[in-house]
Protein backbone atom coordinates (compact mmCIF):
# COMPACT_ATOMS: atom_id res chain seq x y z
CA UNK A 1 0.00 0.00 0.00
CA UNK A 2 1.03 3.69 -0.82
CA UNK A 3 2.36 5.87 2.05
CA UNK A 4 0.43 9.04 2.01
CA UNK A 5 1.02 11.99 4.25
CA UNK A 6 -2.06 13.82 5.51
CA UNK A 7 -5.68 12.98 6.69
CA UNK A 8 -7.10 14.82 3.34
CA UNK A 9 -4.98 13.15 0.62
CA UNK A 10 -5.75 9.59 2.36
CA UNK A 11 -9.55 10.03 2.47
CA UNK A 12 -8.86 10.61 -1.47
CA UNK A 13 -6.56 8.19 -2.50
CA UNK A 14 -8.34 5.74 -0.18
CA UNK A 15 -11.89 6.44 -2.43
CA UNK A 16 -9.52 5.73 -5.88
CA UNK A 17 -8.59 2.63 -4.73
CA UNK A 18 -11.81 1.27 -3.86
CA UNK A 19 -13.04 2.66 -6.77
CA UNK A 20 -10.20 2.43 -9.53
CA UNK A 21 -10.07 -0.74 -11.99
CA UNK A 22 -6.40 -1.90 -12.52
CA UNK A 23 -4.79 -3.07 -15.88
CA UNK A 24 -1.19 -3.37 -17.56
CA UNK A 25 0.91 -2.50 -20.44
CA UNK A 26 4.50 -2.44 -20.46
CA UNK A 27 5.45 1.31 -21.33
CA UNK A 28 3.78 4.17 -20.27
CA UNK A 29 3.97 7.70 -22.11
CA UNK A 30 2.25 10.63 -20.47
CA UNK A 31 1.62 12.76 -23.08
CA UNK A 32 1.15 13.53 -27.19
CA UNK A 33 3.26 15.44 -28.09
CA UNK A 34 6.39 15.62 -30.24
CA UNK A 35 8.54 13.95 -27.48
CA UNK A 36 5.51 11.24 -26.14
CA UNK A 37 4.89 10.64 -29.85
CA UNK A 38 8.20 9.88 -30.86
CA UNK A 39 9.20 7.52 -27.88
CA UNK A 40 6.44 5.46 -28.28
CA UNK A 41 6.87 4.86 -32.04
CA UNK A 42 10.64 3.98 -30.51
CA UNK A 43 8.95 1.86 -28.34
CA UNK A 44 6.55 0.22 -30.25
CA UNK A 45 8.74 -2.76 -31.29
CA UNK A 46 9.02 -3.50 -27.56
CA UNK A 47 5.91 -4.49 -26.59
CA UNK A 48 2.34 -2.62 -25.37
CA UNK A 49 2.46 0.80 -25.14
CA UNK A 50 -0.33 3.39 -23.66
CA UNK A 51 0.05 7.00 -24.64
CA UNK A 52 -2.34 9.14 -22.10
CA UNK A 53 -3.19 12.92 -23.03
CA UNK A 54 -5.56 15.00 -20.81
CA UNK A 55 -6.95 16.23 -23.58
CA UNK A 56 -7.50 15.50 -27.24
CA UNK A 57 -4.56 13.52 -28.92
CA UNK A 58 -3.57 16.54 -30.59
CA UNK A 59 -4.33 19.43 -27.97
CA UNK A 60 -0.66 20.19 -26.82
CA UNK A 61 2.32 22.87 -27.28
CA UNK A 62 3.74 20.70 -30.28
CA UNK A 63 0.43 21.88 -32.17
CA UNK A 64 0.62 25.39 -31.72
CA UNK A 65 4.50 25.45 -32.65
CA UNK A 66 4.71 27.72 -34.93
CA UNK A 67 8.44 29.14 -35.81
CA UNK A 68 10.25 25.51 -36.84
CA UNK A 69 12.75 23.47 -35.70
CA UNK A 70 16.14 24.07 -35.50
CA UNK A 71 19.05 21.52 -37.25
CA UNK A 72 22.78 21.93 -39.01
CA UNK A 73 21.05 20.89 -42.18
CA UNK A 74 21.71 23.79 -44.30
CA UNK A 75 24.93 24.07 -46.42
CA UNK A 76 26.33 26.78 -44.97
CA UNK A 77 26.08 25.69 -41.50
CA UNK A 78 27.44 22.83 -39.44
CA UNK A 79 27.03 21.19 -36.01
CA UNK A 80 29.89 23.15 -34.04
CA UNK A 81 28.09 26.53 -35.12
CA UNK A 82 24.59 25.61 -33.40
CA UNK A 83 26.47 24.07 -30.38
CA UNK A 84 28.08 27.58 -30.35
CA UNK A 85 24.61 29.04 -30.83
CA UNK A 86 23.08 26.73 -27.86
CA UNK A 87 25.52 27.20 -25.40
CA UNK A 88 26.24 31.10 -25.70
CA UNK A 89 22.25 31.43 -25.52
CA UNK A 90 22.26 29.23 -22.55
CA UNK A 91 24.27 31.46 -20.59
CA UNK A 92 26.89 29.29 -18.69
CA UNK A 93 24.42 26.71 -17.65
CA UNK A 94 23.86 24.58 -20.46
CA UNK A 95 25.50 20.44 -20.02
CA UNK A 96 27.55 20.86 -23.26
CA UNK A 97 27.40 16.88 -23.67
CA UNK A 98 23.51 16.90 -23.74
CA UNK A 99 23.62 20.01 -26.24
CA UNK A 100 26.31 17.86 -28.66
CA UNK A 101 23.67 14.93 -28.29
CA UNK A 102 20.92 17.47 -29.46
CA UNK A 103 22.80 19.37 -32.17
CA UNK A 104 24.60 15.93 -33.45
CA UNK A 105 21.65 13.37 -33.46
CA UNK A 106 19.17 16.85 -34.28
CA UNK A 107 19.44 16.33 -38.48
CA UNK A 108 19.43 12.26 -38.67
CA UNK A 109 16.20 12.62 -35.93
CA UNK A 110 14.77 15.23 -38.64
CA UNK A 111 15.90 12.47 -41.88
CA UNK A 112 13.93 10.15 -39.99
CA UNK A 113 10.86 12.27 -39.72
CA UNK A 114 11.01 13.19 -43.24
CA UNK A 115 11.10 9.71 -44.07
CA UNK A 116 7.87 8.94 -42.11
CA UNK A 117 5.70 11.78 -44.42
CA UNK A 118 6.82 15.03 -42.62
CA UNK A 119 6.29 17.89 -45.15
CA UNK A 120 8.61 20.62 -44.46
CA UNK A 121 8.56 23.61 -46.66
CA UNK A 122 11.14 23.92 -49.46
CA UNK A 123 12.61 26.17 -52.56
CA UNK A 124 12.26 23.70 -55.21
CA UNK A 125 13.53 20.76 -54.15
CA UNK A 126 16.02 21.79 -51.44
CA UNK A 127 14.54 22.59 -47.48
CA UNK A 128 14.15 25.94 -46.84
CA UNK A 129 15.54 27.19 -43.53
CA UNK A 130 14.83 30.91 -41.91
CA UNK A 131 16.92 32.60 -38.73
CA UNK A 132 15.68 33.18 -35.66
CA UNK A 133 17.25 35.13 -32.66
CA UNK A 134 20.46 34.32 -31.41
CA UNK A 135 21.39 31.76 -34.31
CA UNK A 136 24.48 32.48 -36.77
CA UNK A 137 22.62 30.52 -39.86
CA UNK A 138 19.21 30.33 -41.31
CA UNK A 139 18.86 26.85 -39.99
CA UNK A 140 15.10 26.85 -38.94
CA UNK A 141 13.25 24.35 -41.24
CA UNK A 142 9.53 24.93 -40.86
CA UNK A 143 6.35 23.76 -42.35
CA UNK A 144 3.00 25.29 -43.93
CA UNK A 145 4.56 28.84 -43.26
CA UNK A 146 3.90 28.98 -39.68
CA UNK A 147 2.44 25.56 -38.84
CA UNK A 148 5.52 23.61 -37.83
CA UNK A 149 4.20 21.87 -35.08
CA UNK A 150 0.69 20.36 -36.32
CA UNK A 151 2.79 19.31 -39.68
CA UNK A 152 5.08 17.07 -37.36
CA UNK A 153 2.22 15.84 -34.90
CA UNK A 154 0.36 14.87 -38.40
CA UNK A 155 3.61 13.09 -39.48
CA UNK A 156 4.19 11.18 -35.89
CA UNK A 157 0.27 10.42 -35.15
CA UNK A 158 0.17 8.95 -38.54
CA UNK A 159 3.28 6.89 -37.95
CA UNK A 160 1.95 6.12 -34.18
CA UNK A 161 -1.44 4.81 -35.36
CA UNK A 162 0.37 1.82 -38.09
CA UNK A 163 1.71 0.44 -34.60
CA UNK A 164 -0.86 -1.48 -33.60
CA UNK A 165 0.92 -2.15 -30.25
CA UNK A 166 0.49 1.78 -29.63
CA UNK A 167 -2.96 2.40 -27.91
CA UNK A 168 -3.62 5.92 -27.98
CA UNK A 169 -6.04 7.35 -25.00
CA UNK A 170 -7.23 10.72 -25.00
CA UNK A 171 -8.89 12.23 -21.85
CA UNK A 172 -6.42 10.58 -19.34
CA UNK A 173 -5.90 12.76 -16.47
CA UNK A 174 -3.02 11.41 -14.88
CA UNK A 175 -3.01 12.05 -11.25
CA UNK A 176 0.05 10.81 -9.53
CA UNK A 177 2.96 8.28 -10.14
CA UNK A 178 2.44 4.81 -8.01
CA UNK A 179 5.42 4.30 -6.32
CA UNK A 180 6.91 1.19 -4.53
CA UNK A 181 10.21 -0.10 -3.72
CA UNK A 182 11.80 3.14 -4.40
CA UNK A 183 10.37 2.85 -8.04
CA UNK A 184 7.48 3.92 -10.64
CA UNK A 185 5.14 1.35 -11.42
CA UNK A 186 2.85 2.57 -13.20
CA UNK A 187 0.52 5.94 -12.89
CA UNK A 188 -3.25 6.48 -11.47
CA UNK A 189 -5.59 8.48 -13.93
CA UNK A 190 -8.75 10.35 -14.16
CA UNK A 191 -10.43 8.50 -17.12
CA UNK A 192 -13.06 11.59 -18.14
CA UNK A 193 -14.91 9.66 -20.26
CA UNK A 194 -16.14 7.21 -18.74
CA UNK A 195 -15.56 9.56 -15.36
CA UNK A 196 -13.85 6.43 -13.40
CA UNK A 197 -10.72 6.75 -11.68
CA UNK A 198 -8.14 3.90 -13.23
CA UNK A 199 -4.48 1.97 -12.17
CA UNK A 200 -2.07 1.41 -15.22
CA UNK A 201 1.13 -0.79 -13.98
CA UNK A 202 4.14 -0.86 -16.43
CA UNK A 203 7.73 -1.61 -16.31
CA UNK A 204 8.85 2.12 -16.96
CA UNK A 205 6.74 5.37 -17.51
CA UNK A 206 7.50 8.34 -19.36
CA UNK A 207 6.79 12.17 -18.48
CA UNK A 208 6.12 14.07 -21.94
CA UNK A 209 3.50 16.42 -20.33
CA UNK A 210 4.79 19.23 -21.83
CA UNK A 211 5.29 22.81 -19.98
CA UNK A 212 3.57 25.01 -17.27
CA UNK A 213 3.16 28.83 -18.45
CA UNK A 214 -0.32 28.65 -17.28
CA UNK A 215 1.37 28.66 -13.57
CA UNK A 216 1.43 32.63 -15.04
CA UNK A 217 -1.30 35.08 -15.50
CA UNK A 218 -0.06 35.75 -19.35
CA UNK A 219 0.85 32.56 -21.17
CA UNK A 220 1.03 31.43 -25.15
CA UNK A 221 0.77 27.94 -23.56
CA UNK A 222 -2.64 26.19 -24.48
CA UNK A 223 -4.53 25.58 -21.71
CA UNK A 224 -3.23 21.83 -20.97
CA UNK A 225 -0.03 22.92 -19.90
CA UNK A 226 -0.04 23.41 -16.35
CA UNK A 227 3.59 21.62 -14.97
CA UNK A 228 1.52 18.25 -14.11
CA UNK A 229 4.48 16.05 -15.11
CA UNK A 230 6.98 18.10 -13.01
CA UNK A 231 4.33 18.27 -10.14
CA UNK A 232 3.83 14.69 -9.94
CA UNK A 233 7.07 13.68 -9.87
CA UNK A 234 8.04 15.88 -7.17
CA UNK A 235 5.56 14.28 -5.47
CA UNK A 236 6.94 11.56 -5.43
CA UNK A 237 10.28 12.20 -4.87
CA UNK A 238 12.15 13.13 -8.20
CA UNK A 239 14.84 15.78 -8.21
CA UNK A 240 13.81 19.02 -9.89
CA UNK A 241 16.43 21.14 -11.64
CA UNK A 242 16.48 25.02 -12.66
CA UNK A 243 13.15 25.76 -12.12
CA UNK A 244 13.35 29.39 -11.89
CA UNK A 245 14.82 29.75 -15.51
CA UNK A 246 11.38 30.52 -17.23
CA UNK A 247 11.54 32.04 -20.96
CA UNK A 248 8.91 34.48 -21.68
CA UNK A 249 8.24 34.83 -25.15
CA UNK A 250 9.05 38.81 -26.33
CA UNK A 251 6.01 39.01 -28.82
CA UNK A 252 2.74 37.66 -27.64
CA UNK A 253 -0.57 39.40 -29.74
CA UNK A 254 -1.88 42.22 -26.79
CA UNK A 255 -5.77 42.44 -27.53
CA UNK A 256 -7.74 43.33 -24.12
CA UNK A 257 -9.81 39.97 -23.45
CA UNK A 258 -7.77 37.82 -25.66
CA UNK A 259 -5.94 34.79 -25.34
CA UNK A 260 -2.26 35.52 -25.61
CA UNK A 261 -1.31 34.29 -29.28
CA UNK A 262 2.15 33.64 -30.18
CA UNK A 263 3.44 35.74 -32.87
CA UNK A 264 6.81 33.95 -34.11
CA UNK A 265 10.02 34.88 -33.72
CA UNK A 266 10.65 34.03 -37.33
CA UNK A 267 8.81 37.33 -38.13
CA UNK A 268 11.68 39.41 -36.41
CA UNK A 269 13.61 36.51 -38.53
CA UNK A 270 12.16 37.71 -41.87
CA UNK A 271 13.18 42.02 -40.99
CA UNK A 272 9.98 43.11 -38.42
CA UNK A 273 11.01 45.48 -36.56
CA UNK A 274 9.77 46.64 -32.51
CA UNK A 275 8.98 49.89 -31.98
CA UNK A 276 7.39 51.63 -28.55
CA UNK A 277 4.18 53.33 -28.55
CA UNK A 278 6.28 56.52 -30.04
CA UNK A 279 7.27 54.80 -32.82
CA UNK A 280 10.75 54.49 -31.68
CA UNK A 281 12.73 51.67 -33.12
CA UNK A 282 14.20 50.65 -29.55
CA UNK A 283 16.17 47.20 -29.60
CA UNK A 284 19.36 48.37 -30.84
CA UNK A 285 19.94 50.33 -27.67
CA UNK A 286 19.49 47.23 -25.63
CA UNK A 287 21.92 45.01 -27.92
CA UNK A 288 24.26 45.01 -30.87
CA UNK A 289 22.01 42.25 -32.74
CA UNK A 290 18.93 44.26 -32.18
CA UNK A 291 15.44 42.21 -32.79
CA UNK A 292 17.41 39.28 -32.93
CA UNK A 293 18.63 39.59 -29.27
CA UNK A 294 18.43 36.54 -27.20
CA UNK A 295 14.52 36.03 -25.99
CA UNK A 296 15.41 37.39 -22.05
CA UNK A 297 17.22 40.44 -23.88
CA UNK A 298 14.38 41.58 -26.18
CA UNK A 299 11.51 40.56 -23.45
CA UNK A 300 13.52 42.79 -20.68
CA UNK A 301 13.65 45.61 -23.51
CA UNK A 302 9.87 45.32 -24.09
CA UNK A 303 9.10 45.66 -20.69
CA UNK A 304 11.80 48.65 -20.00
CA UNK A 305 10.40 50.23 -22.91
CA UNK A 306 6.59 49.81 -21.35
CA UNK A 307 7.74 51.28 -17.96
CA UNK A 308 9.61 54.55 -19.60
CA UNK A 309 6.19 55.16 -21.88
CA UNK A 310 3.86 54.36 -19.49
CA UNK A 311 2.11 51.92 -21.56
CA UNK A 312 0.97 48.24 -21.37
CA UNK A 313 2.37 47.11 -25.30
CA UNK A 314 4.90 48.12 -27.88
CA UNK A 315 4.54 47.58 -31.69
CA UNK A 316 5.50 44.27 -33.67
CA UNK A 317 6.46 46.47 -36.83
CA UNK A 318 6.07 44.32 -40.50
CA UNK A 319 4.80 46.70 -42.64
CA UNK A 320 8.65 46.95 -44.48
CA UNK A 321 8.03 43.78 -45.67
CA UNK A 322 6.20 42.33 -48.57
CA UNK A 323 2.83 41.58 -48.29
CA UNK A 324 2.52 38.91 -50.36
CA UNK A 325 5.23 37.27 -48.82
CA UNK A 326 4.57 38.06 -45.65
CA UNK A 327 0.90 36.66 -45.94
CA UNK A 328 2.07 33.28 -47.96
CA UNK A 329 5.21 32.85 -44.93
CA UNK A 330 2.64 33.47 -42.03
CA UNK A 331 -0.96 31.78 -43.16
CA UNK A 332 -2.29 31.12 -39.54
CA UNK A 333 -0.88 34.16 -37.96
CA UNK A 334 -2.09 36.23 -40.81
CA UNK A 335 -5.60 34.93 -40.10
CA UNK A 336 -5.11 34.84 -36.34
CA UNK A 337 -4.77 38.35 -36.13
CA UNK A 338 -7.62 39.51 -38.88
CA UNK A 339 -10.04 37.56 -36.25
CA UNK A 340 -9.05 40.85 -34.23
CA UNK A 341 -9.32 43.17 -37.08
CA UNK A 342 -5.40 43.69 -37.39
CA UNK A 343 -3.99 43.28 -40.56
CA UNK A 344 -0.19 42.38 -40.21
CA UNK A 345 1.24 43.55 -43.85
CA UNK A 346 -0.10 47.30 -43.24
CA UNK A 347 -1.12 47.84 -39.25
CA UNK A 348 1.55 47.99 -36.79
CA UNK A 349 0.26 44.83 -34.06
CA UNK A 350 0.47 45.43 -30.84
CA UNK A 351 2.07 43.06 -28.66
CA UNK A 352 3.63 42.46 -25.25
CA UNK A 353 5.85 39.27 -23.61
CA UNK A 354 4.12 36.07 -22.14
CA UNK A 355 5.30 33.22 -20.44
CA UNK A 356 6.37 30.79 -22.97
CA UNK A 357 8.77 27.83 -21.81
CA UNK A 358 10.27 26.36 -18.51
CA UNK A 359 14.03 25.54 -19.35
CA UNK A 360 13.79 23.67 -16.00
CA UNK A 361 11.64 20.69 -15.03
CA UNK A 362 12.72 17.14 -13.61
CA UNK A 363 15.72 16.32 -13.59
CA UNK A 364 16.94 13.55 -16.17
CA UNK A 365 20.58 12.05 -17.76
CA UNK A 366 21.30 12.12 -21.21
CA UNK A 367 19.05 9.07 -21.86
CA UNK A 368 16.05 10.47 -19.70
CA UNK A 369 16.28 9.06 -16.81
CA UNK A 370 14.95 10.11 -13.81
CA UNK A 371 16.63 10.25 -9.80
CA UNK A 372 13.35 7.97 -9.38
CA UNK A 373 13.78 4.12 -10.74
CA UNK A 374 11.70 3.40 -13.83
CA UNK A 375 10.96 7.18 -14.63
CA UNK A 376 11.67 9.01 -17.28
CA UNK A 377 11.35 12.15 -18.79
CA UNK A 378 11.69 13.59 -21.91
CA UNK A 379 10.79 17.41 -23.42
CA UNK A 380 9.64 20.28 -22.28
CA UNK A 381 8.98 18.43 -18.43
CA UNK A 382 12.12 17.40 -18.53
CA UNK A 383 15.51 19.00 -17.59
CA UNK A 384 18.07 17.60 -19.73
CA UNK A 385 20.61 20.78 -19.35
CA UNK A 386 20.27 21.72 -23.10
CA UNK A 387 18.74 25.10 -23.14
CA UNK A 388 20.58 26.05 -19.69
CA UNK A 389 19.56 29.43 -18.28
CA UNK A 390 17.75 30.26 -21.56
CA UNK A 391 16.65 28.28 -24.64
CA UNK A 392 17.61 29.22 -27.88
CA UNK A 393 14.80 29.40 -30.88
CA UNK A 394 13.58 26.44 -31.79
CA UNK A 395 15.47 23.97 -30.31
CA UNK A 396 12.44 22.94 -27.93
CA UNK A 397 11.26 20.77 -31.14
CA UNK A 398 14.48 19.42 -31.56
CA UNK A 399 14.90 18.55 -28.02
CA UNK A 400 11.73 16.75 -28.03
CA UNK A 401 12.35 14.53 -30.98
CA UNK A 402 15.81 13.96 -29.94
CA UNK A 403 15.11 13.13 -26.58
CA UNK A 404 12.31 11.48 -27.45
CA UNK A 405 13.85 8.65 -28.96
CA UNK A 406 16.95 8.44 -26.71
CA UNK A 407 14.65 8.37 -23.76
CA UNK A 408 12.32 4.93 -25.41
CA UNK A 409 15.87 3.16 -26.29
CA UNK A 410 16.54 3.36 -22.85
CA UNK A 411 13.66 2.44 -21.55
CA UNK A 412 13.67 -0.56 -23.63
CA UNK A 413 17.42 -1.43 -23.39
CA UNK A 414 16.19 -1.08 -18.99
CA UNK A 415 18.99 1.61 -18.69
CA UNK A 416 19.81 2.05 -14.61
CA UNK A 417 19.59 6.28 -13.64
CA UNK A 418 22.82 7.68 -13.30
CA UNK A 419 23.92 8.90 -9.91
CA UNK A 420 22.10 12.24 -9.15
CA UNK A 421 23.40 15.21 -7.18
CA UNK A 422 21.47 15.14 -3.42
CA UNK A 423 22.51 17.53 -0.43
CA UNK A 424 23.37 15.75 2.74
CA UNK A 425 21.39 13.71 4.44
CA UNK A 426 18.53 10.80 3.91
CA UNK A 427 17.40 11.68 0.26
CA UNK A 428 16.07 8.31 -0.30
CA UNK A 429 12.34 9.11 -1.75
CA UNK A 430 9.72 7.42 0.07
CA UNK A 431 6.51 5.62 -1.80
CA UNK A 432 4.39 8.39 -1.20
CA UNK A 433 1.92 10.03 -2.95
CA UNK A 434 0.67 14.02 -2.31
CA UNK A 435 -1.07 16.87 -2.64
CA UNK A 436 0.58 20.65 -2.95
CA UNK A 437 -0.64 21.21 0.56
CA UNK A 438 1.26 17.69 2.10
CA UNK A 439 3.10 19.40 4.35
CA UNK A 440 0.50 22.12 5.45
CA UNK A 441 -2.18 19.35 6.09
CA UNK A 442 -3.50 20.78 9.42
CA UNK A 443 -3.49 24.57 8.18
CA UNK A 444 -7.04 26.01 7.08
CA UNK A 445 -7.96 24.58 2.97
CA UNK A 446 -10.14 26.15 0.70
CA UNK A 447 -12.40 24.41 -2.49
CA UNK A 448 -12.24 27.48 -4.15
CA UNK A 449 -10.20 26.19 -6.77
CA UNK A 450 -10.77 28.76 -9.09
CA UNK A 451 -9.66 31.63 -7.26
CA UNK A 452 -6.31 29.68 -5.67
CA UNK A 453 -5.60 29.37 -9.26
CA UNK A 454 -6.21 33.34 -9.62
CA UNK A 455 -4.22 34.06 -7.29
CA UNK A 456 -1.70 31.63 -7.81
CA UNK A 457 -1.23 32.99 -11.52
CA UNK A 458 -1.08 36.71 -10.16
CA UNK A 459 1.28 36.54 -7.55
CA UNK A 460 3.40 34.56 -10.31
CA UNK A 461 2.91 37.02 -12.84
CA UNK A 462 3.56 40.18 -10.99
CA UNK A 463 6.51 39.22 -8.15
CA UNK A 464 7.95 36.11 -10.33
CA UNK A 465 7.83 37.48 -13.45
CA UNK A 466 10.27 39.12 -16.04
CA UNK A 467 12.07 41.66 -13.89
CA UNK A 468 12.41 40.63 -10.58
CA UNK A 469 13.80 41.11 -6.82
CA UNK A 470 14.43 39.54 -3.72
CA UNK A 471 11.51 41.49 -1.58
CA UNK A 472 8.92 40.61 -4.19
CA UNK A 473 10.00 36.72 -4.63
CA UNK A 474 9.55 37.03 -0.64
CA UNK A 475 6.31 37.55 -0.48
CA UNK A 476 5.72 35.92 -3.65
CA UNK A 477 6.72 32.53 -1.47
CA UNK A 478 4.85 33.73 1.48
CA UNK A 479 1.69 34.48 0.30
CA UNK A 480 2.07 30.92 -1.99
CA UNK A 481 2.79 28.97 1.33
CA UNK A 482 -0.23 30.64 2.39
CA UNK A 483 -2.56 29.49 0.17
CA UNK A 484 -3.97 26.08 0.89
CA UNK A 485 -5.97 23.46 -1.23
CA UNK A 486 -8.41 20.98 0.17
CA UNK A 487 -7.42 17.66 -1.31
CA UNK A 488 -10.08 16.80 -4.54
CA UNK A 489 -12.94 14.73 -3.65
CA UNK A 490 -14.00 13.54 -5.75
CA UNK A 491 -11.02 14.20 -8.10
CA UNK A 492 -11.83 16.45 -11.33
CA UNK A 493 -9.73 17.96 -14.04
CA UNK A 494 -9.46 21.52 -12.94
CA UNK A 495 -9.15 20.36 -9.38
CA UNK A 496 -6.10 18.57 -9.42
CA UNK A 497 -4.90 21.35 -11.94
CA UNK A 498 -4.83 23.49 -9.29
CA UNK A 499 -2.97 21.52 -6.93
CA UNK A 500 -0.16 21.23 -9.56
CA UNK A 501 -0.40 25.20 -10.71
CA UNK A 502 0.16 25.92 -6.99
CA UNK A 503 2.57 23.08 -6.48
CA UNK A 504 4.94 24.18 -9.28
CA UNK A 505 4.45 27.86 -8.81
CA UNK A 506 5.75 27.40 -5.32
CA UNK A 507 8.84 25.38 -6.72
CA UNK A 508 9.73 28.55 -9.29
CA UNK A 509 9.23 31.30 -6.15
CA UNK A 510 11.78 29.81 -4.10
CA UNK A 511 14.16 28.67 -6.45
CA UNK A 512 14.24 32.26 -7.89
CA UNK A 513 14.85 33.70 -4.30
CA UNK A 514 17.52 31.29 -3.67
CA UNK A 515 19.37 32.47 -7.22
CA UNK A 516 21.19 35.30 -6.03
CA UNK A 517 22.47 36.70 -9.66
CA UNK A 518 21.07 37.59 -12.67
CA UNK A 519 21.70 34.82 -15.76
CA UNK A 520 19.83 33.95 -19.15
CA UNK A 521 15.94 34.35 -18.26
CA UNK A 522 16.21 34.79 -14.28
CA UNK A 523 16.55 38.84 -13.72
CA UNK A 524 17.00 40.28 -10.30
CA UNK A 525 17.38 43.62 -10.26
CA UNK A 526 18.73 43.44 -6.96
CA UNK A 527 21.35 41.19 -8.32
CA UNK A 528 22.07 42.27 -11.79
CA UNK A 529 25.27 40.82 -12.35
CA UNK A 530 26.37 37.16 -12.97
CA UNK A 531 28.11 35.39 -9.71
CA UNK A 532 31.67 34.93 -11.31
CA UNK A 533 32.81 34.29 -8.18
CA UNK A 534 32.43 30.63 -8.73
CA UNK A 535 31.62 28.28 -11.32
CA UNK A 536 27.57 28.66 -12.59
CA UNK A 537 25.71 26.17 -10.39
CA UNK A 538 22.43 24.47 -11.03
CA UNK A 539 19.84 25.02 -8.88
CA UNK A 540 17.84 21.36 -7.24
CA UNK A 541 14.46 20.71 -5.62
CA UNK A 542 12.40 17.65 -4.21
CA UNK A 543 9.97 17.62 -1.66
CA UNK A 544 12.77 17.18 0.87
CA UNK A 545 14.96 19.68 0.31
CA UNK A 546 13.03 23.05 -0.94
CA UNK A 547 15.99 24.10 -2.88
CA UNK A 548 19.98 23.90 -2.95
CA UNK A 549 22.79 24.66 -5.86
CA UNK A 550 25.34 22.25 -6.89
Amino acid sequence: MLQLRSRGVMAMMEWIMVTRKESRVDFIVLGGGIAGMRAAIELAPGGKVLVLTKDDLYESSTEYAQGGIAAALAEDDEVKLHLHDTLLAGDGLCREEAVRVLVEEGPQQIHRLIDWGMRFDRNGTKLAFTREGAHSRSRVLHAHGDSTGSEILRALMAKAKSHPSIQLQPRGFAIDLLVEDQAVKGVTYLDEKTATLQCIRANAVLLATGGLGHVYKETTNPDVACGDGVAMAYRAGALVSDMEFVQFHPTALFVKGAPRFLLSEALRGEGGYLRNILLERFMPRYNEAAELAPRDVVARAIVLEMQKTRSEFVYLDLTGLDAEHVKKRFPRIYSTCLNYNIDITTDLIPIRPAAHYSMGGVLTDLCGATSLAQLFAAGEVASTGVHGANRLASNSLLEGLVFGARSAQAMLEKYAPRPFPSPRGDTTPKAANGSANAASADAPTTTDYRKAVEDTRAILWDKVGIIRNGKQLSEAVKQLEGIHLAPPHPPSRSSLESCNILQVGRMIARCALARQESRGAHYRSDHPLKNDAKPPQHSYASKDFPAFFE
